[in-house]
């Protein structure tokens, strides 16, 4: 079993910054990969951004310049550090992760339970 646990949304007026983080835990033996996701009401979810084991990254248009994403040394935990926050940047963000239970098998994904944030104009 693994448990990703996120924390740091919130409601932020535009303009403004938020943090999250998303802390990986359980029965781990690598993670290849791990990143967010949002989901906006009514819309379809968006890769909002990826880092790899070797710390490559990947945004959409949409956040590059403004969001950042990072690693912690272990690995373990992903940030993702949003500035310059729009209105429709308003969303629920799940973070997820690529995880190696054991050396010999493929990586399954594994999600959290999301954090809202709510960008007001």
């Amino acid at each position: 079993q693994v448990q990703l646990v996120e924390s740091g949304g919130g409601l932020v007026q535009a303009g403004g910054s938020l943090r999250l983080s998303c802390a990986a835990s359980g029965n781990i033996f690598s993670i290849n990969a791990m990143g967010w996701y949002r989901q906006a009401p009514g819309k379809q979810r968006e890769l909002v951004a990826h880092i790899t084991s070797g710390d490559s990254t990947e945004y959409p248009d949409s956040v590059k310049g403004r969001f950042t994403i990072s690693r912690d040394n272990a690995g373990n935990t992903v940030y993702l550090q949003m500035n310059s926050l729009k209105p429709e940047d308003t969303a629920v963000y799940y973070c997820y992760a690529w995880v190696k239970a054991h050396s010999d098998d493929g990586p399954f994904p594994s999600w959290g339970q999301g954090t809202q944030v709510t960008v007001s104009s």
